[in-house]
């Protein structure tokens, strides 16, 4: 299913197939209970530059980013993947049986987990995934960190207070900048290399041709910049240039307050021409009103299980491309 040759940086534009469509189910959105405890945390810690693997975050406000994208191919057969891992690894436990992926993890029903960036609320609940499926493949950036690399072997930190006591048994593959990571017909992956708050580098997209619509953008965090991310499928994609949809967190005033750059930066998501906008998670609910009011179309929610209203995709909530 993975291609492990290297990506070629020269090969432009790239194929990746087409599938039929996608549909993608935000199993946490939440990554934080308190934005100014967790904010306090990271002044307490040393600052945005200071490392996260050395610093101590409240337990009780940590919950985590996670998604179930699931691919239906051109053949009828659906493939599974797990966008990032959550941060309490409880609290995942729990999200996962709301949305029966505890049982697809279970019984082999995920193909992998990707962990888009190395931040805490995307990774530290690795462990609710490794209790009910050790070995499952994990791609991860080629940015990671060692200390990312030992977590995953079941590593321990005293100073930030975590442990991971189930290491991963099974195949891990770094997928390097530089170039487009086919994954399977019409689903592709890229690395950007850059450094991101919390001494951490590197954060990897993915990409969905889907037959007949275009291109979906679907991303973790987008440190990289969501114009950024969709100008690089439209420039090395093949299929690029016809946008269709965009998921994820847009890293938009994700803690409150739009600057005016922020604010720009959403005006300028119009050229795109985007036909479904499914933004949540470091997608602040000022960048959320700024896109309904300039007429984009974007995804609500229903507002349960702990996410913050219903203008943005929420907690167990599924869109379909």
């Amino acid at each position: 299913m993975i291609e492990t040759r290297q990506p070629d940086p020269a090969e432009t534009p790239v194929a990746i197939g087409a599938c039929r469509a996608v549909t993608i189910t935000a199993v946490s959105e939440t990554g934080w209970w308190d934005t100014p405890r967790m904010m306090a945390d990271i002044k307490a810690g040393g600052g945005a530059a200071a490392c996260q693997w050395r610093m101590r975050f409240d337990p009780d406000n940590a919950a985590g980013s996670c998604s179930l994208i699931e691919v239906e191919g051109l053949d009828g057969v659906t493939r599974r993947i797990l966008l990032d891992a959550g941060w309490n690894a409880d609290y995942m436990a729990e999200r996962f049986r709301a949305t029966g992926v505890d049982r697809l993890l279970a019984e082999g029903g995920i193909d992998f987990l990707l962990l888009s960036h190395e931040h805490l609320d995307h990774f530290w609940g690795i462990e609710a995934v490794l209790r009910l499926a050790p070995a499952i493949p994990i791609l991860v950036p080629g940015t990671l960190r060692e200390e990312g690399l030992a977590w995953l072997r079941g590593g321990s930190f005293p100073e930030a207070g975590i442990a991971n006591r189930v290491p991963h048994r099974g195949p891990l593959v770094r997928m390097l900048p530089g170039g487009v990571h086919r994954l399977m017909p019409g689903l592709a992956s890229v690395t950007f290399d850059l450094p991101i708050l919390l001494d951490i580098r590197g954060e990897q997209s993915l990409y969905a041709n889907v037959a007949g619509e275009g291109m979906v953008c679907i991303t973790g965090c987008c440190h990289q910049g969501v114009l950024n991310l969709v100008d690089y499928a439209k420039d090395h994609l093949e299929c690029g240039g016809q946008v269709y949809g965009l998921y994820g967190g847009l890293h938009l005033a994700p803690f409150a307050g739009m600057s005016e750059e922020q604010a720009q930066t959403v005006r300028a998501l119009g050229r795109y021409g985007f036909r479904r906008i499914a933004a949540n998670h470091c997608t602040g609910a000022e960048a959320i009103a700024l896109m309904r009011r300039l007429g984009y179309p974007v995804v609500g929610g229903s507002g349960r299980d702990g996410s913050d209203g219903t203008a943005h995709l929420g907690n167990g909530d599924s869109v379909r491309f």
